[in-house]
């Protein structure tokens, strides 16, 4: 399966790996380690590249911008720019984006109790903690 997001238009979502499989659909949409943190943390907020890099240490650059491009194909992040470069690009949820956070909430409280049984310990780093309900 070639995860990485086709240039061209934006708006044209990838191809589901598994046609008719709504499963399939959802995993291409969201499946990848770092795309639903990514979704979290932009229901809290729009922001900039260098912010989410900044937030998700451990996210390389490169995975990050490939992440990004992915929910950009697949209409759930906008990307804005806010002037010539070297100006800042400012990432957001779509209206669209915005239905998938009731899944993101609901893996979110699943990997609190995983974590509680598993004797895992929630982040103290409040820029990676993901331990605020989305709304």
């Amino acid at each position: 399966m070639n995860k990485k997001a086709p240039a061209g238009n934006p708006t044209q979502a990838r191809p589901n790996p598994l046609p008719g499989c709504p499963m399939a659909a959802a995993f291409a949409a969201v499946g990848g380690k770092w795309k639903l943190t990514l979704v979290y943390w932009l229901a809290h907020g729009e922001s900039h590249f260098a912010g989410l890099r900044r937030r998700g240490t451990p996210i390389t650059p490169k995975v990050l911008a490939e992440q990004l491009r992915e929910l950009e194909a697949d209409g759930l992040v906008e990307r804005v720019v806010t002037g010539p470069v070297p100006a800042p690009v400012i990432y957001r949820l779509t209206p669209y984006g915005t239905t998938v956070l009731p899944v993101v909430e609901s893996v979110r409280v699943w990997g609190e109790a995983h974590l509680q049984r598993t004797g895992g310990e929630l982040l103290g780093n409040e820029a990676m903690n993901c331990a605020h309900p989305v709304a």
